[in-house]
């Protein structure tokens, strides 16, 4: 990675790259496992005659060298005791130093060596990183390329060994430490801001490269030394045989083979990273789950696949939490997509997309996703091929994959395999390898960590909009005397809950309770707030108060739960009986009425009052008389409100498209949307950002002759007097059928007034509306208590038979006392 100075590029951290390396790798016994072509040329032993030795040996401490082998340099300093121990693992730490290197040439010309050692964690043998490099080559690249600096090549730990050292060249007075800190997790996705910060740090105060490895993050292309020496030795075999074919003489070929074989191994290297490059710059450019799927899918077909299958956890591909517990032989794996190079059609009935299936233990499929490491195999058998389609029910799948080379490799995410990729090649095409298998599991490593951004943010999306329904209420679209539609629209997809609501409550006398509130800001904590406020608003209304007052107590809750929201509310009540709006405003925009008469539309002119939170400011309510048949609307300011345009052209555009005649309530609610969005979108501003809530209700009004009422006295007598009302009443009405029901609970309920209360008058109310309402009202405030009567109790059965033959039934205090009411559905005719 090279980085610049404010006054240009840094030229030293680009003659890394022109100087070679030499490499080499130590296991836990101390024994060379891998010998790179630099390192041949620096100290002069073969590949062949290091790999397996002793390290000690080879990289000698203190000036001892093998018996057996004439150094190409005898070594004045050694390598230092810093090497000396780590090549004997007493320090845990990355070392680094210098040595003096005599070559056996005329003059006898001193060479400086600077090396670094770093210790290595991880599953393989692998425990020690060596890198050296001739510091007399450095200087000459430095006095062509950078005439103006004359350090010392051998310091050291200067800026000269910073300039050499692999991974990140650096001074210690770069100015830009904070800002490397920052990207350092776009290079390395699980690595927070503080841990990167940590590793600059360290590599400015020590002077020389950090190196670590996580048994829990997967860094882009790891490098696994075990599968660079097979691929080696393979490339090296196929070489010799090609070149003895040719009729090479081996010593001839033998004498070009390092430069070739790094040549080769370069390019393969090379090739592969910018594939992995490219596939990841392809990938993740949207957080939707299924376009996530099919993006990964086609990053590998044709380049490195014929065909690429994606199977994913049953949880994930249904948006819930993360996966529990390693999957086993009955969890199911659902097939999300198949890409392939095959005539169209040939693999949708055989392995349709959408499929869920188990994989049994003796398939590869099953050991990848429970090792969670990638599975090779480099031709499919017949006999696997049988083991295969087994799984296959009356579909014959074994023309799909037999004779052809798979790689099956994991999708995985903080350690929990999500699913897998199953990728074939045609028997044309070379033979997934060694390398091959390292490619696709990085390729899997970063289309994991998408999938998982793109489950979270389904998961996320999936629980905001169950937590947003779950604190809407579910209105009915008919209530006493009026027709209900509502409409919620989240503001944008990354802040779908919010504090606007809307509710209906049912009051005493047939009336309706019609709210709509919005608790300024978004998110969850205004969600709750808003949830609290709804369940206040409800408890109130059933309380039967007036609508100045439930705001002035809904004021005071706000008070009382907190000072850090705010929020509007608007509350009517309408009574279908009187033909009467009673409304009250809490700094919400005003209604919408819509006359049936004319069709004219109007904002109604209300007290705006203060939001609810502030405190102390005082509540007003107003009347307003409507016929049936006209509409009210009432909405959040997300509808008509968007930022840099004037409120004034969205409630024009309400009350306008309010007008329009619809064959439905829901479509009258949907005309008033697209108006009001199209009105937004031809100012430019970029449409609506808000939630928006929008209530509609129709008010139909019921009329005089389906409704009755009788005072009565509070006399024992008067019982047998209401029964008999209520029977005369029903036939009028032609719904005798509901006749000894009703009068049974009206008995019942009257009853208990003359008996049990200290009233001074009694109210019969029938009001014949969708259902068969009763009321009984009466001067006394106590309310009735449904009481768990006993088999020799007198008293207590009254409530309890009307609570077993009433549809519905309820009790509220009133002004002047309280109401007893029940419902009975009326018979289908």
């Amino acid at each position: 990675m090279e980085r610049g100075t404010p006054d240009g590029p840094v030229a030293k951290s680009a003659v890394a790259g022109r100087i070679p390396l030499a490499v080499v790798v130590v296991d836990g016994a101390g024994l060379v496992s891998h010998w790179s072509v630099g390192a041949r040329r620096l100290f002069g032993y073969t590949k062949e005659e290091a790999v397996g030795r002793p390290a000690g040996d080879l990289l000698p401490v203190h000036g001892a060298l093998p018996e057996d082998r004439e150094p190409h340099g005898a070594y004045d300093d050694g390598l230092g005791p810093d090497l000396e121990t780590s090549l004997d693992g007493r320090i845990s730490y990355p070392a680094a130093g210098r040595a003096r290197l005599t070559e056996p040439e005329p003059g006898g010309t001193r060479a400086d060596v600077l090396w670094w050692a770093y210790p290595l964690v991880g599953p393989g043998p692998e425990r020690l990183l060596v890198l050296a490099a001739d510091a007399a080559r450095l200087a000459a690249h430095e006095q062509a390329g950078e005439a103006e600096d004359s350090g010392d090549p051998g310091c050291e730990r200067g800026e000269q060994v910073e300039r050499i050292a692999p991974g990140f060249a650096l001074h210690t007075d770069f100015p830009g430490a904070d800002e490397l800190a920052g990207r350092l997790p776009e290079i390395l996705p699980s690595m927070s801001v503080e841990e990167s910060s940590r590793i600059v740090a360290q590599i400015l105060e020590l002077g020389y490269p950090v190196l670590e490895f996580s048994q829990h993050d997967r860094v882009p292309v790891t490098p696994d030394w075990g599968v660079a020496r097979r691929a080696e030795r393979k490339a090296r075999k196929e070489r010799a045989e090609r070149a003895a074919a040719r009729g090479v003489p081996p010593s001839v070929y033998a004498a070009g083979e390092d430069d070739e074989g790094e040549d080769i191994e370069y390019a393969a290297v090379r090739e592969r990273l910018e594939f992995l490059n490219e596939v990841s710059g392809r990938i993740g450019s949207s957080l939707d789950l299924s376009h996530t799927i099919v993006e990964v899918s086609r990053a590998v077909v044709p380049r490195f696949t014929d065909v690429a299958g994606t199977y994913l956890r049953e949880q994930v591909v249904a948006g819930e939490g993360f996966p529990e517990g390693p999957p086993d032989e009955t969890t199911l794996w659902h097939r999300v997509a198949v890409e392939h190079t095959d005539e169209p059609g040939r693999w949708d009935d055989v392995v349709p997309v959408g499929e869920s299936m188990p994989f049994p233990a003796h398939t590869p499929f099953f050991q990848c996703m429970t090792s969670g490491d990638p599975v090779l195999v480099p031709r499919i058998t017949e006999e696997m091929g049988n083991a295969i389609a087994s799984q296959f029910e009356k579909r014959d799948i074994r023309p799909l994959i037999n004779h052809r080379s798979m790689l099956v490799v994991p999708l995985k995410a903080r350690n929990v395999v999500l699913g897998f990729m199953i990728l074939l090649r045609h028997q044309e095409r070379p033979v997934f390898n060694d390398m091959d298998r390292v490619t696709g599991a990085e390729l899997a490593a970063r289309a994991g960590l998408v999938l998982d951004n793109a489950r979270m943010y389904t998961y996320q999306e999936s629980v905001a909009d169950t937590l947003q329904d779950s604190m809407l209420p579910h209105i009915e679209p008919r209530m006493s005397g009026c027709d209900i539609a509502t409409r919620y629209l989240p503001g944008t997809l990354l802040g779908r809950v919010g504090g606007d609501w809307f509710d209906s409550v049912k009051l005493p006398g047939s009336r309706t309770a019609l709210v709509v509130g919005d608790v300024m800001g978004h998110g969850l904590n205004s969600a709750a707030m808003m949830g609290q406020l709804r369940t206040a608003v409800q408890t109130m209304a059933a309380l039967d108060l007036p609508p100045e007052q439930l705001l002035r107590n809904l004021d005071d809750l706000a008070q009382r739960l907190g000072e850090h929201y705010l929020a509007t509310c608007l509350y009517a009540v309408y009574d279908p009986i009187a033909g009467e709006l009673h409304l009250a405003n809490a700094g919400h925009i005003p209604p919408v009425l819509v006359r049936a008469e004319d069709g004219r539309s109007e904002l109604l002119d209300l007290p705006t009052g203060a939001p609810i939170g502030v405190g102390g400011v005082p509540f007003e309510s107003v009347r307003v008389r409507v016929a049936p048949g006209d509409r009210l609307l009432m909405c959040t300011d997300g509808l008509v409100e968007v930022r840099g345009e004037d409120i004034g052209v969205g409630l024009a555009t309400l009350t306008e498209s309010a007008a329009h005649p619809a064959a439905s309530m829901d479509e009258a609610c949907d005309t008033i949307i697209r108006a009001l969005a199209a009105t937004f979108a031809d100012t430019g501003s970029g449409g609506r950002k808000d939630d928006v809530a929008l209530l509609m209700a129709r008010l139909n009004g019921i009329a005089a002759e389906n409704v009755a009422h009788w005072r009565l006295a509070v006399d024992p007598s008067e019982v047998g007097r209401a029964r008999e009302l209520v029977r005369e009443q029903l036939r009028a009405w032609s719904l005798e059928a509901l006749g000894d029901s009703a009068e049974l609970l009206v008995s019942e309920l009257v009853t208990n007034v003359v008996r049990h209360s200290r009233s001074t008058r009694v109210d019969l109310r029938l009001v014949h509306a969708g259902a068969l309402l009763c009321e009984v009202e009466d001067d006394d405030h106590t309310l009735p208590t449904l009481l768990s009567a006993g088999p020799d109790d007198e008293f207590g059965r009254g409530l309890r038979v009307v609570s077993t033959l009433a549809k519905e039934w309820g009790t509220s205090r009133t002004n002047s006392g309280k109401t007893v009411w029940f419902e009975l559905a009326l018979p289908r005719r």
